[in-house]
């Protein structure tokens, strides 16, 4: 199984939406706060939740669903 890396923040309510989904899909991520990093703070600041693939290094910005992550992980 491919890791997973979900950027974002915890005040997020559409990052919490994301890890519903992903729960719900059976797959696990690991959460990354971007508020403490300035780069992931650039890179990702205005586009959270965003899903990344640690094998290729593809990125789904939300919004997405459990199909959207289907089709990603593909």
């Amino acid at each position: 199984m491919t890791a997973l890396a979900l950027y974002g923040t915890s005040c997020c309510h559409l990052c919490e939406q994301a890890e519903a989904i992903l729960h719900e899909a059976g797959l696990a991520a690991e959460h990354i706060d971007i508020a403490e990093d300035d780069e992931l703070l650039e890179r990702y600041g205005i586009r959270i939740p965003v899903l990344r693939r640690a094998d290729n290094d593809a990125e789904l910005g939300w919004p997405f669903d459990a199909e959207a992550v289907a089709d990603f992980l593909k």
